[in-house]
């Protein structure tokens, strides 16, 4: 994520501002061009100072204070490109629902910036009614059994527990399971990850590549979530593994690596925004000192990602600790694993990735 500026006044801005609250103007996000732009009113419609000569107007779902997203005016469609991949919403007549939904949508929106700046394959169930991208944020219904909405994918179709939208049901789930790191966006970007396995990996025939690494993915999935959650993680997994949760299953081990992937582009590309150098004083050690000063999506292997992240990381878990907070990335990149991050951006960046856009 970048940092961006009112075209107006040169106000800084955040991706999920929607007025200036320096000279008041409207904002609207671009996602064609990766902009946050302010806004005039032009009729019926927008003019985004950002893209003058362009009229455009806002997402359906910004009645909701859901979505800042712009639709060009002469769009077919009501939605923008992040919200049109929406299959099921909850009932917004309850608030409680819709300040979930606005939750969830901020995390969503965040995934969808990644996606679109890497170019990735983003069909909709209409245009691909097996196996497009498509949401569905379902709340827990009163039942006599008590089961609940489980967050997961299934061919293109990723539902999320409207639950989780929740501090401190999500963090209450995250201790129950033993996880380090349990967020919104560390969901989105997980389920995710199982999408584009299904495109990038089995639909682009790089099986063998991806088993060499990951294991065997025709390994029974049931019995091995089964066994994960009753034995747990494996001696020394950290060697192999970037979670636990990785250990369970080959599909589980990319969706975490994806996941984790992502973490690393947009944490990068924030820390260029800000001009963050990390040379601590108390050590002239190479590997702790860096100057994000890259793009990271426009990177040329993993290691000129990893070379900044390291450094970067360690400062920021520090940082942390003096807040009295978790460590924000409370993670061991081995040798190995750095391999599978490898391995996800060779295939993203890879030209096959980009048809269908």
């Amino acid at each position: 994520m970048k940092l961006f500026r009112c075209q107006h006044c040169a106000q800084v801005l955040y991706f999920e501002n929607t007025k200036c609250e320096r000279c008041g103007h409207q904002l609207g996000y671009i996602p064609e061009t990766a902009t946050l732009s302010a806004l005039e009113p032009d009729g019926d419609a927008w003019r985004a100072l950002a893209a003058p000569g362009r009229p455009f107007r806002f997402c359906d779902n910004a009645q909701h204070d859901v979505c800042n997203w712009l639709v060009p005016a002469e769009a077919d469609t009501p939605f923008c490109a992040a919200c049109r991949h929406n299959l099921t919403i909850p009932p917004l007549d309850d608030p409680a629902n819709v300040l979930a939904w606005r939750k969830l949508e901020l995390a969503k929106h965040r995934l969808f910036y990644t996606l679109l700046r890497l170019g990735l394959p983003l069909q909709t169930r209409a245009e691909d009614p097996e196996h497009g991208l498509a949401f569905s944020f379902l709340a827990d219904l009163p039942q006599p059994d008590g089961s609940k909405v489980m967050t997961g994918h299934d061919n293109g179709l990723i539902t999320i527990a409207l639950a989780e939208a929740d501090d401190a049901e999500r963090e209450m789930r995250r201790v129950s399971m033993h996880e380090p790191y349990r967020t919104l966006l560390g969901h989105f970007r997980h389920e995710v990850g199982h999408h584009y396995w299904d495109l990038l990996v089995r639909d682009a025939g790089r099986l063998e590549p991806f088993r060499a690494l990951f294991g065997d993915e025709q390994a029974d999935y049931a019995a091995a979530l089964q066994r994960h959650y009753e034995t747990g993680a494996p001696a020394g997994w950290q060697e192999n593994f970037v979670s636990t949760y990785a250990t369970a299953h080959p599909w589980e081990d990319f969706a975490e690596t994806w996941a984790h992937y992502l973490h690393i582009l947009d944490t990068l590309e924030m820390a260029r925004a800000f001009g963050i150098r990390v040379d601590p004083v108390v050590t002239n050690d190479p590997a702790l000192t860096t100057e994000v000063d890259l793009d990271p999506y426009r990177a040329k292997d993993i290691q000129t990602l990893i070379e900044p992240w390291l450094p970067l990381s360690f400062a920021l878990n520090s940082l942390n600790r003096t807040m009295g907070q978790a460590d924000v990335y409370p993670f061991i990149l081995s040798p190995r694993v750095i391999e599978k991050l490898g391995f996800i951006h060779t295939i993203v960046h890879a030209p096959a990735a980009r048809e269908g856009r």
